[in-house]
């Protein structure tokens, strides 16, 4: 089966670069001219991918990705933000909104399509039916879901990647950078901060157990193999 690209641009030259690149590399392209179109075809096609540019009509990207990544039905949908905004704390405002990767324009087309393949590689990886069972946190990598004494954790797809590892390989500390390679598949550090914030929105979600996820000063973050006291 063809794997689907929603590009949501309003730049034409960009759009017909971003289509001609990606269906030479086998995708399926959607094209959305504003914001509000882009939420409308997300929800109605549910492409593997969306390219979401943040400086839209109608509907800002920033609205667009948190309303995708509210909704449960399309909360899954990978989302990576190209945009002329290139200061590291843009970086963080789009990772904090739930996307995947962020790409500042002007962009490789080759190098965007990579990053589109690499994505959906460790999308694949994640989703090979293996479930995690730890004191009451289920992982459920086919269903790309994790429970919580029974209760469906809401997650975006980086959170769950996030969290997923942090269980995988429970009670060994992992270095922020570490963890910027391994989920987000950078090589070259942009800004450890962006795992904090992620961090931070994890605890949140895991209410009274946020303390199984422990900061180990100096070195990086670990999920705790045993219930701390």
């Amino acid at each position: 089966m063809t794997e689907t690209v929603l590009i949501v641009e309003d730049e034409q030259d960009v759009v017909d670069l971003l289509r001609y690149n990606l269906n030479r590399a086998g995708f399926g392209v959607s094209i959305a001219e504003n914001g509000l179109r882009g939420l409308e075809k997300a929800r109605a096609e549910r492409p593997d991918v969306i390219i979401l540019d943040l400086m839209m009509p109608e509907m800002t990207g920033e609205k667009v990705c948190r309303a995708l990544k509210e909704d449960a039905s399309t909360a899954g949908i990978p989302i990576i933000m190209l945009t002329a905004k290139d200061q590291p704390g843009d970086r963080i405002s789009g990772f904090e909104l739930g996307a995947d990767d962020y790409v500042p324009k002007p962009f490789s087309p080759r190098e965007l399509v990579l990053r589109v393949q690499a994505l959906l590689r460790r999308l694949q990886t994640s989703n090979r039916g293996e479930t995690i069972e730890v004191d009451g946190f289920l992982v459920d990598k086919g269903a790309f879901e994790i429970r919580l004494d029974g209760t469906r954790l809401d997650l975006t797809t980086t959170e769950f990647k996030l969290l997923t590892l942090l269980v995988d390989r429970r009670g060994r500390t992992q270095s922020r950078e570490t963890l910027l390679f391994d989920v987000w598949g950078y090589q070259n550090v942009i800004d450890t901060r962006t795992v904090d914030t992620h961090m931070r929105r994890l605890r949140e979600k895991l209410g009274a157990h946020a303390n199984r996820l422990e900061t180990v000063r100096g070195e990086g973050y670990r999920f705790s193999a045993v219930t701390p006291p």
